[in-house]
């Protein structure tokens, strides 16, 4: 009884914990100096270059492993700040508490299912990790960094900034005192582009009048905005713009272009008519009346053709088959057709080309070249030389060529035409040169006998009788030459 007693007081008299003294290790410092040690011996104690020993982390998972990677990978962004923060708050001494480092881990030892870990040679090490010197950097950046995000910009800074290629914001510029501003400085700075960028946010943030107006003044800025809204297809805008500026003969083209995107041929011939109205210049009318009148002829042609060639009753339709429609085509085209297949007609008809060459006025140099182009197609000589022979008032006939007998030729040559042809219209080239070059081109042998012989050129004539077959007239025709003193 005694006993048990003594050992209740025993109990309750004893303690744990003893009494402070200056000598005691066992405070908060000393066991911060343990765990110091505790953590540089782990490199004793775990061998980096043992294969087979599986390494656990202190959540239990394998280090190495898929599923650890992820999660390192994951947490690697903000496992190192929280980490120090926490360790410096409990001043835990504890290896969980360390803020985790960058992972440092490779693909081939991802698959490998192990990862290197890093030691840790002291906690002043560990404080200053890796992972916290990387991302120190974006928690304060330099001051000059932000003005590229700043608002604050003046509009000749902005206009120097968007020359730099510098992403600037100009809806801060809200008065339009302040939007005049920038567009002078968008002028002054003579960009383009500038120029357009500023016109665009005042395009939109404007209304058209006051916008039109203050253009009105600003000629270079106008010219840009016209351009931009031809470039973009903003017609009602161009219009009202062209209207508000009073230019009607622009306002007038403008609406004339609409015909080129009219594809039935009726009703542009209805919309032409009515442009006739429009207030253009006393030239541009009379081309619209052209454009008109020529569509009209079109019409009428290309139905009475089509007609004859569908029903075979004219020979030229039958022998050269028509490859395309006369509908739409310009004033040559027209006139090069009516000389191919309508050439012998009356005056009176619409299809004639000398009804055309009067109605359009066409030059006699124009209707000739193309003409005479038509017609040697067709191999119709006779029709040729009726085109190049005049009357005077005599009654005498000549030879003349408005484009020039050096043309005529190569336009013949061009469509095989004979020898004998080429050499009466090379012979009434003037320019002696000019004649003998043809004439030694085509082969004409007869002119470059008698040019030789008008010049009294015998060295030539000599030289050219080699070039000649023997026994041929030409050869016979040099050595005449050449025996008459």
């Amino acid at each position: 009884m005694s006993r048990a007693r003594a050992d209740e007081e025993e109990y309750w008299h004893s303690s744990k914990f003893r009494a402070f003294t200056f000598d005691d290790e066992d405070d908060e410092l000393s066991q911060l100096k343990e765990s110091k040690r505790a953590v540089n011996s782990l490199r004793d104690i775990v061998d980096d270059d043992d294969d087979d020993l599986e390494r656990v982390s202190w959540s239990g998972e394998p280090v190495g492993s898929i599923s650890w990677s992820i999660k390192e990978t994951a947490s690697s962004s903000t496992s190192s700040l929280e980490g120090r923060d926490s360790s410096l708050q409990k001043g835990s001494s504890s290896y969980a508490a360390f803020p985790k480092p960058v992972s440092s881990y490779s693909l081939s030892s991802l698959f490998k299912g192990r990862n290197r870990l890093p030691s840790l040679s002291s906690l002043s090490d560990t404080l200053s990790d890796t992972g916290v010197k990387n991302y120190a950097p974006e928690l304060r950046r330099p001051k000059g960094e932000y003005k590229d995000y700043s608002n604050d910009w003046s509009p000749k800074d902005t206009i120097r900034r968007m020359q730099r290629g510098k992403v600037c914001s100009l809806e801060r510029f809200r008065s339009l005192q302040d939007k005049l501003v920038l567009l002078d400085e968008a002028v002054a700075g003579h960009d383009g582009n500038v120029i357009t960028a500023v016109l665009i946010f005042l395009k939109r943030t404007l209304r058209r009048e006051i916008l039109f107006r203050e253009l009105e003044l600003r000629q270079v800025a106008l010219s840009h905005l016209i351009h931009f809204l031809k470039e973009t297809g903003e017609q009602k805008m161009l219009l009202d713009l062209l209207r508000f500026l009073d230019r009607t003969e622009e306002v007038a083209l403008f609406q004339y272009r609409e015909h080129l995107n009219i594809q039935d041929v009726e009703k542009k011939k209805e919309f032409l008519k009515g442009c006739i109205g429009l207030p253009f210049s006393a030239e541009d009318v009379s081309h619209i009346q052209d454009h008109y009148t020529l569509l009209e002829r079109q019409i009428i042609i290309e139905a009475n053709d089509r007609h004859l060639e569908m029903a075979g009753q004219s020979e030229i339709f039958r022998k050269y088959p028509r490859k395309a429609s006369i509908l739409n085509m310009p004033l040559v085209t027209t006139l090069f057709y009516s000389c191919f297949y309508h050439y012998t007609e009356a005056e009176g008809t619409f299809s004639s080309p000398t009804n055309l060459k009067k109605t359009f006025k066409i030059p006699d140099k124009q209707y000739v070249l193309t003409a005479l182009a038509a017609r040697a197609k067709l191999r119709a000589w006779e029709d040729v030389d009726a085109l190049l022979t005049t009357k005077n008032w005599l009654g005498y006939t000549k030879k003349k060529a408005p484009i020039g007998f050096h043309r005529v030729v190569e336009i013949l040559q061009r469509n095989n035409a004979p020898v004998q042809v080429l050499q009466e219209y090379v012979c009434l080239v003037e320019d002696a040169e000019t004649r003998l070059n043809l004439a030694t081109k085509y082969k004409c042998h007869d002119v470059v006998i008698d040019t030789y012989r008008d010049l009294k050129d015998r060295v030539q004539l000599m030289a050219y009788k080699c070039k000649v077959e023997r026994g041929s007239a030409e050869e016979e025709k040099i050595n005449s030459i050449l025996n008459n003193t």
